[in-house]
């Protein structure tokens, strides 16, 4: 069954027992305002009900029959993501805090995630024995502990490295450092898993038989990736799309304005470091001159192909430092379309969001530019280790020194 036939129910705290796991379904907490409300336990008996990695098994002895990951999304400082129209997933770790070692967690999390991503790098029957089905959850909703199916997860994906799957990265907290891990999952095409399925693998049943889903078999067997692709509709971002709903994310956009404010021509530099974060395949980067309207372009390459071999595609850039309640209009945009000449693809880096009219624009009229939105620019840094204030703040201080 595919993705395209899948209902999205909303399942009651009573039947979650008998229930299979559909993907984008929500299943309802219960209402006694204590941990028992967690419906994870009721929906994925043994997996037990707090923590962002459950299982059924033993992480130490390698016995771990199924896996849960669920993410609150409200980690600032470990932004988990769910990339829905790719079908990749990265998760963090469970060493979030200084004191312990890498693998010493108490939910032996990070353990989980070095063992099964060794193994899925081993033969068909090395993945069988030591990589559990890993399932996805997220909190849904506000308030209360109902849950939503995000799907079926395999560790890695079609297009990456071993060392891109799965990473030691440091952080630090009041100047101790520590490691934890970053982990890239691919969620599979896979709508419903049944409830059939869940009970013969919780049983200690190989997973490879009863009910179990084409995806995950052809995996296991062969590593081969069926990823659930899920184009996204919707084109024209609202405003408050643009902008981060959270007061850190725009706590880190006004650190950014306030530090080239009086000065906000060389927001370019920034904004060139800015699109180097979300396209790491960019090459060399010409910041030209201030122009007439008191903005800096720049013009730059990107690289495509083999390392030993590789062509490189122009681009032109343009950035603007804009206050939260100032749209880039189709000034603007116009200026960078008429730029495009010569250039490949073109790079809007705004601080503030994009007028509709310019979305709609350039959609429908296929110009080949990236508009990077405020949002955009706080999910690139976090992605990047820049999670708190004073991280985004040394990072100005030390890559675009003012005089």
């Amino acid at each position: 069954m595919t993705a395209s036939t899948a209902l999205e129910p909303h399942v009651a705290f009573a039947d979650l027992a008998t229930a299979d796991l559909v993907v984008d379904g929500v299943y309802a907490g219960g209402s006694n305002g204590n941990t028992g409300d967690d419906p994870m336990s009721k929906l994925i008996p043994g997996v037990g009900n707090q923590g962002g990695f459950r299982y059924a098994g033993s992480p130490a002895k390698g016995t771990v029959r199924l896996a849960v990951l669920y993410t609150s999304g409200g980690e600032v400082d470990w932004p988990d993501h769910l990339d829905v129209q790719t079908g990749t997933f990265t998760y963090y770790g469970d060493n979030r805090t200084p004191g312990r070692s890498l693998h010493d967690t108490p939910r032996s999390g990070n353990l989980l995630l070095r063992d099964a991503f060794a193994a899925s790098h081993g033969t068909a029957a090395e993945r069988a024995a030591g990589v559990p089905p890993f399932f996805l959850f997220e909190k849904a909703g506000t308030s209360g502990r109902s849950v939503r199916f995000r799907g079926l997860l395999a560790p890695g994906g079609p297009n990456m490295t071993s060392d891109e799957e799965l990473s030691a990265i440091w952080r630090a907290t009041r100047d101790r450092r520590f490691q934890n891990y970053r982990s890239h999952f691919t969620v599979l095409d896979h709508a419903r898993v049944s409830r059939s399925w869940l009970q013969h693998v919780l049983k200690g049943g190989d997973p490879l038989e009863g009910d179990c889903p084409g995806a995950w078999r052809a995996w296991v067997e062969g590593r081969v990736y069926r990823p659930l692709l899920a184009p996204s509709t919707t084109v024209i971002r609202t405003r408050a799309d643009q902008l981060p709903e959270d007061t850190s994310g725009q706590a880190v956009l006004g650190e950014i304005r306030e530090y080239f404010r009086g000065q906000e021509h060389e927001f370019e530099a920034c904004a060139v470091a800015i699109w180097r974060l979300i396209a790491p395949r960019t090459g060399a980067v010409d910041v030209t001159r201030p122009s007439r309207d008191g903005g800096r372009d720049a013009v730059g390459t990107y690289i495509l192909g083999p390392v030993a071999n590789p062509i490189t595609i122009d681009f032109a850039l343009e950035a603007k430092c804009y206050a939260p309640t100032n749209a880039v209009g189709v000034k603007e945009v116009s200026r960078l379309i008429s730029r495009l000449r010569h250039r490949n693809f073109g790079v809007l880096v705004t601080t503030s969001y994009f007028h509709k009219q310019v979305q709609e624009e350039v959609h429908e009229d296929g110009h080949p530019i990236a508009l990077v939105c405020g949002r955009d620019i706080v999910d690139a840094l976090r992605h990047h280790g820049r999670t708190t204030l004073h991280a985004v703040r040394q990072w100005l201080e030390q890559s675009f020194p003012q005089p």
